[in-house]
């Protein structure tokens, strides 16, 4: 059976996030759980919180054994982006995009 939980429009850049988000496919979830609490990236503190959901969400919607759980997928998509502008010289801009990401996590209880 397969449980999922999704975090929205963290304010972060989805590129910084993927490469963490490929680290704990596969992984049972107590492995899992460790990377992202031991690593300093601000990407493990929202993937973490996705992970400890979609945990939460086996144990108690659907009654899994938290023991069993092998993260199957973690998906790190882009959000809405907020586009502003910095001054330049000779009265033109440049554009900034402060881009956002949704987080998903997929469990399985099959490995």
């Amino acid at each position: 059976m397969e449980v999922s939980a999704t975090t929205k429009y963290i304010k972060m850049s989805p590129t910084k996030a993927r490469d963490l988000a490929n680290k704990i496919k596969g992984l049972p979830v107590a492995d899992a759980l460790r990377i992202t609490d031991f690593n300093a990236r601000k990407a493990a503190l929202h993937i973490g919180k996705t992970l400890k959901s979609a945990i939460a969400n086996a144990e108690n919607n659907e009654g899994l054994a938290v023991d069993s759980l092998y993260v199957k997928n973690a998906i790190v998509d882009g959000g809405p982006m907020q586009k502003r502008f910095r001054p330049r010289a000779r009265g033109m801009a440049s554009p900034i995009q402060k881009k956002t990401s949704h987080v998903t996590v997929i469990l399985t209880d099959n490995a």
